[in-house]
């Protein structure tokens, strides 16, 4: 051939750049490209562009292309061979992620043994509960028994000093200790302005108020009067404070001081239930403050304060 003795100088790239191609093309594409330049070029094609030179570049860099196009497919061959080996055997190792690793065997056997390993996981965990269930109630009973212990040994101290006191005041009565008291021998004064009060009961608390004592239903009586006052005057100087027109940054200080003092009123209408469930006449029982209420009358009294 007239080809034979030509020697090869095109590296792969430049092969391609002659072919017209680009790396990674198609077996078709080089024979297309291949057969539309050798007519082109060919020298018996009888074209007006035939040279013998540019033919045999197109020769040449047509066996280069074929050569690493075959050399790049066997290439990808092996590859997609691995991988398929690689998936053939993924699986027989991926279903050893299931059942949480547990058993050995086909898949089945495996399952069979996973339910039996969950049984016996279940009954630990309920025993292990019972066993946490026995113990807090131990405890409990324990704790118990010590409570009962004290309160035994605080009901029998008060208990003896309530008769060293009783044993004090007869020796006393007997010694005369109590004969120079103002008022011996005169009858208790009974109150008769309000009917629907027993005397007995009205004298005896007037005793022990008038010797220092007074119901913790009056005190607590006291203290609600007291704290709603003390809350009345400390929103209503809170909003005097932050004054008017309100901007965006005095209405947040508002609303934070607005919310503190409906969680105080809720403590408070929480402290008039105590007082309700211990104050001795029915007429006396207190009813909830709103905090709603409270809020608008303080911004009328400061609406008023400013005018």
């Amino acid at each position: 051939r007239m080809l034979s003795g030509y020697k090869p100088k095109s590296n792969v790239k430049d092969s391609y750049k002659i072919l017209e191609l680009e790396e990674g093309c198609s077996l078709d594409d080089i024979r297309n490209s291949y057969r539309s330049l050798a007519k082109k070029y060919h020298p018996d094609s009888g074209s007006a562009t035939a040279d013998s030179e540019a033919f045999m570049k197109v020769e040449e860099a047509y066996r280069v292309v074929l050569s690493d196009a075959a050399t790049k497919k066997k290439s990808n061959e092996n590859n997609e061979e691995e991988e398929d080996q690689f998936k053939a055997k993924a699986p027989q190792h991926r279903h050893y992620l299931s059942f949480e690793g547990v058993g050995i065997g086909t898949p089945s056997q495996r399952e069979k043994q996973y339910m039996q390993f969950r049984v016996d996981r279940a009954t630990e965990q309920v025993l292990e509960y019972r066993k946490k269930r026995l113990e807090s109630q131990y405890a409990v009973t324990d704790l118990m028994k010590a409570k009962d212990v004290k309160q035994s040994k605080k009901v029998k101290i008060t208990q003896a000093v309530e008769r060293l006191v009783e044993d004090l005041i007869q020796e006393s009565m007997a010694k005369g200790d109590f004969d120079n008291l103002s008022g011996k021998g005169k009858p208790l004064q009974k109150f008769s302005d309000c009917p629907h009060i027993d005397p007995m009961t009205h004298n005896l608390n007037r005793i022990l108020i008038d010797n220092g004592y007074q119901p913790e239903w009056i005190l607590m009586q006291k203290e609600i009067r007291e704290t709603i006052e003390r809350l009345r005057k400390s929103i209503v100087a809170s909003r005097s404070k932050l004054g008017g027109p309100m901007t965006p940054y005095r209405q947040k200080q508002w609303n934070r001081i607005c919310e503190q003092f409906i969680e105080d009123i809720r403590k408070l209408n929480k402290r008039i239930d105590n007082f309700n469930l211990v104050v001795p006449i029915l007429s006396r029982q207190m009813v909830h403050f709103s905090a709603d209420k409270e809020i608008a009358r303080a911004q009328k009294t400061y609406e008023a304060l400013m005018e």
